[in-house]
């Protein structure tokens, strides 16, 4: 037996997008995630469609995201792409249920990963579409993998990633409670790194030299690795939470960006402003956090996934949605071409931190577009008493509790505004609870006027009929906090904000390796155009409230500002490569200055000295 899930995640036939959320799905819909099968060969040219071209993780990759935008979008055009693949993978299935592109006689060097991937796919499929042909092939596929690593242990990316298997596996044990699935739950386990021996004997407390990768410290593993212990403690009924927050906090200790994630391009990075994190990492963290919600029912992770999503996620994703970092850095004052002398990623290239359509390498290219669907996919979920708001941005949930329909809407212009509310229609008399979310950084919440506390949901038990409103209200107070090079940050609720640095974008358009960077999926160099080389030199902080423009992760559209006093001061950067802690004097008086959202910006300075204090 299965324990139960405190959270229930619905689905995108009860979830819609609305506000400036279904705006941020439109822009991907119209931007890269969008358009990969029209003009990147490893996904139009697929061996999962009957192409040439890679035949692995890419296509599950970008279906993961692709397939809920379509849905939440509920966009015709769309989903027919979307079914056009699912056609072919089904229809490329082996009689023994094996489903990955590779002949017989490649099956034993195939990295089963891309198996769990796509079991995974084959879920959200399910989820939107309720698809009958589902159900079996996911058997067939968790049958067939049964039987091939009884002789073939997991290796590589499917050792390293072994539990995301749970994922599908558990969604067909719901439906079909057969034994010998929680047998390959176990098996796989047992084949699978053991991430709990490796957090609680903790031996990476600093990164590696450079140059040295391995699978252990590799940023995306750790990501997805938050989940594991949850998702197994279903089975063992064992706490996990404990433990989850134990490694997320070693994490953030040695590794910590003030993101709220962690650095890794590719493996963990230290604490430096100048290091990396890659954006595979950011989505798969936020993944993680929306499982940990799921399983344990703990805020804690509500808070994590929207710092991850507010800050991190848009912050490596170009405004338009048609370029994307592979590595962001929390400093990050010009992004052009590093020497190797000058790189300072570990084992990432030179590029990776320029915006463009597959810089270093292309996992992010796809895998970025899970993103916001799976967050919007994560602003309700059922309690078992009723409906929780999990993570605060406009949605509308359409659901059924105890017989009659009910619409549950909230209004919402955070997390650049300081208040949501929640509009629930009732067709019919009908008692639930709704779980308000009072996130745990603010410094005050109020439920209609009743005092709630921060950092736990709030239950509202209520007899619904008809059409009722309830408003939610936060205090948040700009705070600046110490990090570990001795420099400060500036956050103020679930936003972190920087000094934004004019731009100017430098266009690159090539062929390498046989693939086409044109405009508008070509790669760009970013340039400063304004000075950068500032510290703070005061603590006082004014908010200025802004419209949500078109793009509302951009320097323009910024819906809130905090102004305050910097200073500028001596600061270097060679060849591209910023110092990564200044030294030099403070060259003129303190002005008055602006700073934005980390998300809205491209270039931007946030990690800075502390100089004066009035």
């Amino acid at each position: 037996m299965l324990q139960k899930l405190k959270r229930t995640p619905y689905t995108a036939r009860e979830i819609r997008p609305s506000g400036w959320l279904k705006r941020q799905l439109e822009i991907q819909a119209e931007g890269l995630s969008g358009h990969l099968d029209e003009i990147w060969p490893d996904i139009r040219d697929s061996r999962w469609i009957g192409g040439d071209k890679e035949g692995w993780e890419r296509v599950p990759y970008w279906l993961d995201g692709f397939i809920p935008l379509a849905w939440l979008l509920d966009r015709e055009d769309l989903k027919a792409r979307a079914r056009r693949y699912i056609d072919a993978i089904l229809d490329g299935q082996k009689e023994d249920g094996w489903i990955c592109p590779c002949g017989d006689e490649e099956r034993d060097r195939y990295d089963v990963w891309a198996a769990f991937l796509i079991g995974k796919v084959l879920v959200v499929y399910h989820d939107c579409t309720g698809d009958s042909r589902i159900e079996g092939a996911v058997s067939g596929l968790l049958h067939s993998l049964d039987r091939h690593i009884d002789g073939r242990t997991l290796f590589n990316w499917g050792q390293a990633r072994w539990f995301e298997c749970l994922i599908p596996l558990f969604w067909l044990y719901e439906r079909r409670p057969e034994p010998w699935l929680l047998k390959l739950a176990h098996k796989l386990r047992l084949q699978g790194v053991n991430y709990r021996a490796l957090f609680e004997d903790w031996q990476f407390q600093k990164p590696d030299e450079k140059g040295r990768w391995t699978y252990l410290t590799h940023v995306v593993n750790l990501a997805m690795c938050l989940k594991a212990e949850a998702l197994y403690s279903r089975i063992t009924g064992r706490d996990a939470n404990d433990f989850t927050k134990m490694a997320m906090e070693l994490l953030q200790r040695d590794h910590g960006m003030p993101t709220g994630h962690f650095t890794g391009d590719e493996c963990l990075s230290g604490t430096s402003p100048i290091q990396g994190s890659e954006l595979c990492s950011v989505v798969e963290a936020m993944y993680s956090c929306e499982h940990l919600i799921s399983v344990t029912g703990d805020s804690f992770w509500g808070d994590l996934l929207e710092r991850l999503a507010y800050n991190a996620l848009p912050a490596t994703i170009s405004p338009d949605m048609w370029t994307h970092q592979y590595d962001q850095m929390t400093n990050q004052p010009q992004c052009s071409y590093l020497s190797q002398e000058r790189n300072p990623f570990r084992t990432n290239s030179g590029e990776s931190h320029l915006f463009g359509l597959e810089p270093n390498f292309g996992c992010c290219t796809a895998n970025f577009s899970q993103g916001w669907p799976k967050f919007a996919l994560s602003v309700f979920m059922e309690a078992e008493d009723g409906v929780a708001v999990t993570a605060i941005s406009p949605a509308v949930l359409h659901t059924e509790i105890g017989g009659a329909p009910v619409r549950v809407e909230l209004e919402t212009d955070y997390p650049f505004r300081d208040q949501y509310r929640v509009k629930v229609t009732a067709e019919k008399p009908v008692e639930f609870a709704l779980y308000l979310r009072a996130p745990g950084f603010v410094s005050g919440a109020q439920v209609d006027g009743t005092e709630a506390e921060p950092g736990k949901e709030f239950r509202m038990l209520r007899r619904w009929d008809g059409e009722q409103e309830v408003t939610v209200r936060f205090s948040m107070e700009p705070q600046m906090s110490r990090r570990p090079s001795g420099m400060y940050v500036l956050n103020r609720g679930p936003l972190l904000f920087s000094l934004p640095v004019a731009e100017r974008w430098q266009r690159e358009e090539f062929t390498r390796n046989g693939v086409e960077r044109r405009f508008p999926w070509c790669d760009y160099q970013i340039f400063p155009e304004s000075k950068w080389n500032y510290a703070f030199a005061g603590q006082d902080w004014e908010p200025e409230f802004g419209q949500i423009g078109e793009y509302p992760f951009s320097p323009q559209s910024a819906g809130i500002s905090l102004w305050g006093d910097l200073a500028e001061i001596q600061w270097g950067m060679e060849d591209g490569l910023l110092e990564e802690v200044p030294g030099g004097e403070v060259l003129a008086e303190p002005q008055r200055m602006r700073l934005i959202p980390y998300g809205c910006t491209n270039l931007r300075m946030t990690e800075l000295p502390l100089v004066l204090e009035k």
